[in-house]
């Protein structure tokens, strides 16, 4: 009997093992709490002022539309340099580039303070935004290489967590410490406070894996660009995060004035801890991979634009109990429908994954921008509910954005006739 030949033995297919991170197992946890730090930072930077408008409106004798206009310089910067900082991600790798963003903005954090005018504070707070605009994008585009897809929205979902964490304690903390020594000790604690999370950030954030670095040519990023922008889906979630962040953007630059004027006239120290409502966005945030689960991801979106317009009818009342429970609702809608819509452009991107969700991101702080802006214009001008019918006016965008997704789904589902 003649044993057969080495050429005859079928080849024995190698599996390569998943190594990405996933729950449960060897550097996820540090992966986590590395970038809620992250998260943490970057939301209490660049929102720093957000509650202490009033504040630095009478520091300077300037209108709610010119005060609101150093939190809008912020996220307007980082709308703009996050792009071409996620570049910089492709070819110097993730870690490095959100390392570097978190120490400039926390450095600059540390000099608003000392800002002699409003104008050379807005000044400050463009450099802050712009500096920040390497970490957002660079954030997702390192989930979506290092953890399991499975695994991917869970992840996602804690760091809009920590962004929920940072907006809030970054409110409370400048709100209480603004009451006792001013707007200027306040937002100098921030940047104090971000300089020792951007330290545990790169102490405790795994090496990247599967980073594979990328070109820095510019027909190469451009060609990239085009292509998401020629994505029907990318597009109606870039449109979403930005109609979504507007109404946050409005209702977060205007309710401190709100408060602070009859007929509730809160002292600034009471306004700043209105903010603890962020933990409800905590908690959507990070529950939004199990709702997708049940709802899918346009289910998810309806139930968050309903739960974000019953909170901006709610707080139409003069009631205080009212305000925060429609601060509440619009919190809660807000953080799952951004943590649905930023996890999606990740899931929707195959090639170019840290351009995609630098779109997504510098939609996302336009809407900021122009929420926060026109929300402020829209208060001077017809008060709260002004305000509101602003707010409405974004949901009902998201609302059409989705079912037209919706409809373009159906469209690719239906089989196409064979005619004979």
């Amino acid at each position: 009997m003649v044993a057969p030949s080495a050429a005859a033995v079928p080849a024995v297919p190698t599996v390569r093992a998943d190594n990405r991170l996933t729950p449960g197992g060897p550097g996820y946890r540090r992966m986590s709490f590395a970038l809620f730090l992250a998260g943490v930072a970057t939301f209490a930077l660049l929102y720093s002022t957000q509650a202490l408008l009033p504040l630095v409106s009478d520091d300077f004798g300037v209108t709610a539309s010119t005060a609101s206009w150093t939190v809008s310089a912020a996220t307007g910067a980082l709308a703009l340099f996050v792009l071409p900082l996620s570049a910089l991600s492709e070819r110097f790798g993730r870690r490095t580039l959100m390392t570097a963003s978190l120490a400039v903005a926390a450095t600059v954090g540390l000099l608003v303070p000392f800002a002699p005018s409003v104008g050379w504070l807005i000044a400050l707070r463009a450099v802050q935004g712009a500096a920040l605009a390497g970490l957002p994008a660079s954030a997702t585009a390192y989930l979506a290489e290092e953890v399991r897809p499975k695994a991917l929205i869970t992840a996602i979902g804690l760091f809009v967590a920590g962004n929920s964490v940072g907006g809030m304690s970054g409110r409370v903390i400048t709100g209480w410490v603004a009451q006792e020594w001013g707007w200027r000790v306040a937002v100098g604690t921030i940047g104090v406070i971000a300089v020792g999370c951007a330290v545990a950030f790169r102490m405790l954030l795994p090496a990247p894996r599967h980073f594979k670095a990328g070109s820095l040519r510019p027909a190469g990023l451009v060609r990239t660009v085009r292509d998401h922008l020629a994505n029907p889906l990318l597009r109606r979630l870039y449109a979403i995060g930005a109609l979504f962040m507007t109404v946050f953007g409005a209702v977060y630059t205007v309710i401190g004035y709100r408060l602070t004027d009859a007929p509730f006239s809160l002292p600034q120290g009471i306004v700043g801890s209105i903010f603890l409502v962020y933990l409800v966005g905590t908690v959507s945030a990070s529950t939004a991979g199990k709702l997708v689960d049940r709802l899918g991801r346009r289910g998810a979106l309806y139930l968050a634009g309903a739960t974000t317009t019953a909170g901006l009818l709610v707080s139409l009342a003069d009631s205080l109990p009212f305000v925060l429970l429609g601060l509440v609702l619009i919190t809660a809608g807000f953080f799952a429908g951004h943590a649905v819509a930023s996890s999606s452009v990740s899931h929707t991107a195959k090639e170019g994954r840290a351009q995609a969700s630098a779109l997504y991101q510098s939609a996302y702080y336009l809407g900021s921008s122009a929420g926060g802006t026109l929300g402020a214009v829209a208060y001077h001008s017809s008060g709260w509910a002004g305000t509101v019918a602003l707010g409405l006016l974004a949901v009902f965008g998201v609302v059409a954005i989705t079912v037209l997704g919706s409809l373009a789904a159906r469209v690719q589902r239906r089989p196409v006739a064979v005619q004979h």
